[in-house]
């Protein structure tokens, strides 16, 4: 027969985790809309710097560029960055990663190249460290803001030009969760250096907005329109030259690159630990229901036992 306290004890125990659980939800569901609101209201900078290296590209077609951001040499050593949380309770989103970093680095391996990890976050760097046998680790950056600021993807990205232009490294390439929904995400790998300046804002992206109505969640799905491409006037005049205009541009440009790539991965990390908090409630639901089941089976199992020896009793 079941111990009726200790079951008690289970049920009190599991409805407390409930408690946690759900609280770790909500406080979820809050930042990562402000993480979304972020993302959001950094494209349009992103897409017009963008747009403006295009044009100062296209006006250059004539001319030669020796800007190193922009020099393609003989690949022999690659950089990967690779980003991921400090903290867990977020699902798969840190193993995502680091599977899609360890697959990327054997890749690489295989074709002859030598790559290198530069780490952002604890969970990487945790789990890489503890093969060093294995991986060549060439910088760990942790304890980052949970909101991503420009300070942090500026002491990335001076770290990365550093590598770069020091032909410490050939190639630099950058893995992170892109945030698609609130229940989607992906590990994606973008190239960094040498720069290729792409518009980020596509045609019919869609949007998903995290919302509240009747004190419920849900989410909301929109999309916004391309936006028109702008060229620049053909008698615009610079002050400086090209080269100079180029030079001041692009590691801006990069590193608005890097900043979005921790506003997506921050966003990924919240959604991905609001679904699992809510998996979590769900089962822990659950588990004190089948758990209260028990304990009602085995408190009648008792009294039925009980009635039975005083029945026994008075017939003897």
């Amino acid at each position: 027969m079941a111990n009726l306290k200790e079951i008690r004890d289970r049920i009190v125990s599991v409805k407390n985790t409930r408690k946690i659980t759900e609280a770790m939800r909500l406080v979820a569901a809050a930042k990562v809309r402000r993480a979304q609101d972020q993302v959001l209201k950094s494209r349009p900078f992103a897409d017009k710097l963008a747009r403006i290296l295009q044009n100062i590209q296209t006006r250059m077609q004539f001319e030669t560029s020796d800007s190193p951001l922009l020099s393609k040499r003989k690949v022999e050593t690659i950089s990967l960055v690779c980003i991921t949380a400090d903290r867990g309770l977020c699902g798969g989103y840190n193993n995502n990663i680091i599977k899609k970093v360890e697959i990327r680095y054997g890749e690489l391996l295989n074709q002859g190249y030598k790559p290198q990890l530069i780490l952002v976050g604890k969970k990487a760097i945790g789990y890489f460290q503890n093969r060093k046998d294995k991986y060549t680790i060439k910088r760990t950056f942790k304890e980052l803001e949970q909101v991503p600021t420009a300070s942090d993807a500026e002491g990335i990205t001076n770290d990365v030009l550093a590598e770069f232009i020091s032909e410490s490294s050939d190639r630099v390439e950058i893995i992170y969760t892109k945030f698609i929904t609130l229940v989607s995400c992906s590990p994606v790998v973008q190239t960094l250096l040498p720069l290729d300046p792409q518009g980020i804002a596509e045609k019919n992206d869609e949007i998903f907005r995290l919302t509240t109505k009747n004190s419920q969640l849900r989410v909301e799905k929109s999309n916004i329109q391309a936006s028109e491409k702008s060229e620049l006037p053909s008698d615009m005049v610079f002050e400086q030259s090209p080269d100079q205009l180029l030079d001041s541009l692009l590691p801006l440009y990069l590193q608005n690159q890097v900043l979005r790539a921790l506003q997506e991965s921050a966003a990924s990390e919240l959604a991905c630990r609001m679904t699992a908090m809510n998996n979590a409630s769900d089962n822990a639901k659950e588990l004190a229901s089948t758990l209260n089941l028990t304990y009602n089976k085995a408190r009648q199992a008792a009294i039925t036992q009980e009635i039975l020896e005083v029945v026994g009793g008075a017939s003897t």
